[in-house]
Order: structure tokens, then sequence, then C-alpha cells
């Protein structure tokens, strides 16, 4: 198992997701994928995609308008 962390700050959607799903594709089972986004839509729509994609949402933080989330690889 291993841990990437992505920096999508700065980025509107669907950069985003994008980069996200782009990562997701090449990770392994049991992966970490930790991304900070800036975007404020961010959090509706990881929590939908790892719904969709079957990828699970292991936490959703947000601390002075910085969301971070770490998904692992379903």
């Amino acid at each position: 198992m291993s841990e990437v962390k992505l920096n999508a700050r700065g980025l509107q959607c669907p950069g985003p997701i994008v980069m996200l799903f782009k990562q997701m594709k090449i990770a392994a089972p049991g992966d970490l994928v930790t991304i900070e986004v800036t975007d404020s839509g961010f959090k509706a729509d990881v929590e939908a995609w790892c719904k969709k994609t079957g990828n699970p949402l292991q936490s959703l933080t947000e601390v002075e308008g910085v969301t971070v989330a770490v998904i692992v690889k379903g």
C-alpha cells in the first residue's frame, strides 16, 4: 500500500475530480490518495464520485478554506 498526495489548490471544477480520477486509474487497490482542494463545490463532488466509483472516502475535512479528502482505492 502506498500513499499519494495531490495538490489541486486553485483548480476549479472539474479540475480536482479529473486529477483524482487520473491518479485513481493508476493506483493499486488499498492505496491512499490524499487531495487538497480550494474549490468550494469539491466536497459534494468527491462524496458523489466515491459512491459512484466504489472507492471509499476515508476522511473529508476542511480547514481555512482548504478541503482535504483521503480516498482508498477500492
